[in-house]
């Protein structure tokens, strides 16, 4: 029973993450309500080890449909990558908590700039290319890397916001190039969890199978309906987060 529920909870966290991120507000509480004893750290890298092929499978997806700027996105991941093992390592020896109360605050203006600005994402207007464009994208991937490896909640959100108003993608190209950077991001972050041994294999493979499958459906629906359907999706799953987080820092 324990397995089919959180094969479940990763087969809708897929789902929702394939479209613009967030997949961890559906596994990870799913994770501590079904397994409330065991340590934080497994958990955590449990998550990691099926939504990796999660966000894996919709990078090979979207780039079969959208025209990804594979000379910006690489860097990005790269540096995504290097960055979250640092963030992981740092969280350590360092708490994150000053950002739990922060968070809320940072996804509420997040969500009130992309209301305001009703054209923000609608079209694909990438407003850098070469090198300028690789190193906007590679601090993209460092900072948001830096953040997911340290604390983690709205890292793909983060990720589709900056690539549209700091690279001028619209929101289906910029979900696609998130989902390749959060995929360096969570390999690196899974890294540090296998190494010390927080992860269950035993659940591993059918979370990863039903996260795979969430995502196929959720990649399928975004570029069926474009990137207004992901805009919406954007916004919905930001507000989610905001009472996430909100609760999670000031309530619990």
């Amino acid at each position: 029973m324990e397995l089919l529920i959180v094969s479940v909870a990763s087969l809708f966290a897929g789902f929702v993450d394939s479209i613009v991120g967030g997949g961890g507000l559906i596994l990870i509480p799913a994770l501590f309500a079904t397994f409330p004893n065991a340590h934080p750290a497994t958990l955590f890298g449990t998550n990691k080890g099926a939504s990796v092929w999660g966000t894996g499978f919709a990078t090979w997806q979207y780039s079969q449909k959208v025209r990804l700027r594979w000379a910006a996105l690489l860097p990005a991941a790269g540096a995504g990558l290097l960055a979250s093992f640092a963030g992981a390592w740092l969280v350590t020896i360092v708490s994150p908590e000053f950002l739990r109360k922060l968070l809320p605050f940072v996804l509420l203006v997040v969500l009130l700039y992309t209301l305001a600005k009703k054209e923000l994402g609608r079209t694909h207007t990438p407003h850098y290319s070469g090198g300028k464009e690789q190193l906007i994208a590679a601090g993209i991937g460092a900072v948001i890397g830096f953040y997911d490896g340290f604390f983690g909640p709205g890292t793909g959100s983060f990720l589709v916001f900056l690539f549209v108003r700091v690279l001028g993608y619209d929101f289906l190209s910029a979900s696609a190039s998130a989902k390749l950077v959060n995929t360096a991001t969570n390999l690196s972050a899974l890294a540090l969890f296998i190494a010390k041994g927080h992860i269950w294999w035993h659940f591993v493979l059918a979370m990863a199978i039903a996260n795979v499958l969430g995502s196929l459906a959720g990649t399928r629906l975004a570029m069926k309906h474009g990137t207004g359907f992901v805009r919406v999706v954007f916004l919905l799953v930001v507000s989610a987060l905001i009472l996430k987080t909100s609760f999670d820092a000031f309530v619990r």
